[in-house]
């Protein structure tokens, strides 16, 4: 059963380096009918893709870590581990943007990288969504400082062994969605990529 929805209303709350969208709208029920006339806002946030290189032969990972603004208020603080990532540009690839991110966050050149899935982190608020890859690498020399100064950006990358990044996890170190899933993502499937390597 697919239920419908209609846009009554729809106007810009906010135009900056993202848009927020008010709307009145209503959706049928699942109970029949229709709701009532409901206020929200969606953050327009566009599309993002994000990638978790792997090397097989030390089972290690590359995290990066940089200032968040939105996680002032974490305990640990702005700064957190994360996988690579980045917006989706009009007319780009999101495997492109993985490649791209790769080597201006980590110095990493990607020459094989691998779809998973997409998916809608905040759905409630906003309309963003982050496609996850996977990405076979050699990490022996990976790892040092980063980013674009044009951007604002100041990143530190290292290479982590895979069962201290699941730790990190476990102690709420690592707290950030795209990160969380890629690394569950590789506990639940590492035996079966190192049969096919």
């Amino acid at each position: 059963m697919t239920l419908k929805w209609n846009v009554v209303e729809e106007r810009t709350g906010f135009a900056g380096f993202f848009r927020l969208v008010v709307y009145r709208l209503k959706h049928e029920l699942f109970t029949g009918g229709w709701s009532e006339t409901l206020n929200r806002e969606v953050l327009q946030r566009g599309c993002a893709a994000a990638v978790i290189p792997y090397d097989m032969s030390s089972d290690s990972t590359l995290l990066i870590e940089q200032f968040r603004a939105g996680a002032m208020h974490n305990e640990r603080g702005p700064w957190l581990h994360e996988c690579i990532a980045g917006i989706v540009d009009d007319g780009e690839a999101a495997e492109d943007v993985v490649r791209r991110e790769a080597m201006e966050e980590a110095g990493l050149e990607l020459n094989e990288v691998h779809y998973l899935t997409t998916y809608y982190p905040t759905p409630g608020g906003s309309s963003e969504t982050i496609a996850l890859y996977w990405a076979p690498c050699d990490l022996t020399n990976a790892g040092g400082y980063f980013g674009l100064a044009s951007e604002g950006e100041d990143i530190r990358a290292s290479v982590v062994p895979m069962d201290k990044a699941m730790a990190m996890l476990d102690t709420g170190e690592i707290n950030n969605s795209v990160t969380m899933i890629l690394l569950l993502w590789f506990y639940r499937h590492q035996n079966s990529l190192k049969k096919r390597s």
